[in-house]
C-alpha cells in the first residue's frame, strides 16, 4: 500500500502534538491588563489531591493550573476528611511537598495550605501560608484558627451557601472575624456564587475570593469567556508569594466567575480602563460615525445603554476587535457614549 507524504506529515503532526499535551507543554495564557501599578496576577487557592477527598496527585494539580494560564495555587487538603487513609498516609504536609518542585520549574507560585472542615455552621476554612499544617489538628475550631494566626496565616471561610438549609452569619462567625481570625470568604465557589457572601464581603471589608474547590481531574480543553476555571484575580506590586500575601490581607482581589468580575469598584473600573481602547472615528457620512473598540480582556464585555446615543446593548467580546456604527447629529462635533457594564458586580445585582 502506497502512503502519501501528506498522510506522513499528518500523522508526524499529530504525534508531536499528542507528545506535546503529555509533556503538559501548552500553557492558555488568561489576559487580564495590570492595573494601578499592579501586576494582575491569575490564582487558585481551593484544590483537592488524593491526601484527602481529591482523585489526583498533588503534582497534577501544578500541571493543570499551568495549562489553563494560573500564576498561584494552594493545594488545600482537608485536615479531618481523609477518605484515603487506607491508602495514602495521613501527613497534612506532604501534598505541598511533592507539588512543590514542579511547581518551581512551571513558575508557579505554591502556597502553602490546608482546609480546617467543620459541619455547617461554622462550615470549612481555608488557611494560607502555613508553615505547620499539624498544629491545626485540633477539635476546638478558636483553637485551630489561633495557631494559624500565630503563623501569620490568611484564613477565609468557604463556600458560606453550601449548604442553604444552614447558611447564614451566626455567632462563631462573629466571634472569628472580632478576633481578626477571618479575613477573606469565598463569594464564589466552583459553579457557585452567594450574594450574601458578596454583600458581607462588602460590609465587613473582608477579601472576596473565588475559587474552583477542584476534585477531579481537570478537563478544561479551551479556556473560553463562559467556561473556565473559576479563579481570584490578585493586584499584587511583584509577582511572588509574599506580595500575593499583601495584596490579600489588603484585599486587592476581584473574582472572575463566568463571563462575569466581581470586585470593589475601583478595580473594576481600573481593569475596563486598560482594556478597552476606543480608536480614532475612521469614517463619518452626514448622520452617521464608525469607530473600533477593543476589548484586550478575558472577559465578554457586556454594556447597556445609559444615554441616548449608540446600540441600546453592546457586547466587547474578549480579546477582539468591535466595529461600532451609530447615529450622530449633523454637524456635532463629539459623540457621547454612555453604558453600564452589566457583568462587572460591585455588589450583588450592582
Amino acid at each position: 500500500m502506497k502512503i502519501s507524504r501528506k498522510t506522513v506529515l499528518f500523522v508526524v503532526l499529530a504525534q508531536l502534538l499528542l507528545a506535546t499535551f503529555a509533556a503538559g507543554q501548552i500553557r492558555r495564557e488568561i489576559k487580564f491588563p495590570d492595573i494601578l501599578g499592579y501586576k494582575t496576577l491569575k490564582c487558585d487557592f481551593h484544590m483537592h489531591t488524593v491526601f484527602s477527598d481529591g482523585t489526583v496527585w498533588p503534582t497534577v494539580r501544578v500541571d493543570e493550573a499551568w495549562r489553563e494560564g494560573l500564576d498561584a495555587i494552594s493545594i488545600t487538603d482537608h485536615i479531618e476528611y481523609q477518605p484515603h487513609k487506607q491508602d495514602v498516609p495521613t501527613n497534612f504536609d506532604r501534598s505541598y511537598e511533592i507539588a512543590r518542585s514542579g511547581a518551581r520549574e512551571k513558575n508557579i507560585l505554591l502556597i502553602k495550605a490546608a482546609e480546617i472542615t467543620r459541619d455547617t455552621p461554622p462550615g470549612h476554612f481555608n488557611v494560607l501560608y502555613l508553615e505547620d499544617i499539624n498544629s491545626l489538628n485540633t477539635e476546638d475550631l478558636i483553637q485551630a484558627a489561633k495557631a494559624a494566626d500565630a503563623q501569620k496565616a490568611f484564613i477565609f471561610w468557604n463556600h458560606p451557601g453550601w449548604k442553604p438549609e444552614h447558611k447564614g452569619w451566626f455567632d462563631i462567625h462573629t466571634q472569628l472575624y472580632e478576633n481578626k481570625l477571618m479575613h477573606g470568604i469565598e463569594v464564589t465557589n466552583g459553579d457557585s456564587y452567594y450574594p450574601e457572601a458578596h454583600q458581607w464581603a462588602l460590609e465587613k471589608n473582608l477579601t472576596m475570593l473565588g475559587n474552583s474547590d477542584i476534585h477531579q481531574p481537570a478537563l478544561e480543553l479551551e479556556t473560553t469567556p463562559k467556561n473556565h476555571r473559576t479563579m481570584t484575580l490578585v493586584f499584587a506590586r511583584q509577582r511572588t508569594a509574599e506580595a500575593v500575601k499583601e495584596s490579600l490581607t489588603e484585599g486587592r482581589t476581584a473574582i472572575w466567575f463566568g463571563n462575569q468580575l466581581i470586585g470593589k469598584s475601583e478595580y473594576l473600573q481600573a481593569i475596563f480602563r486598560e482594556a478597552v481602547e476606543i480608536g480614532k472615528p475612521h469614517h463619518r457620512t452626514k448622520n452617521t460615525i464608525w469607530v473600533t473598540i477593543r476589548n484586550d480582556s478575558a472577559v465578554d464585555i457586556d454594556m447597556e445603554r445609559a444615554g441616548t446615543q449608540g446600540p441600546e446593548k453592546l457586547t466587547l467580546p474578549a480579546n477582539a476587535t468591535t466595529l461600532l456604527r451609530s447615529s450622530i447629529a449633523e454637524g456635532a462635533e463629539q459623540l457621547k457614549l454612555s453604558y453600564v457594564v452589566r457583568n462587572f458586580l460591585i455588589a450583588p445585582e450592582k
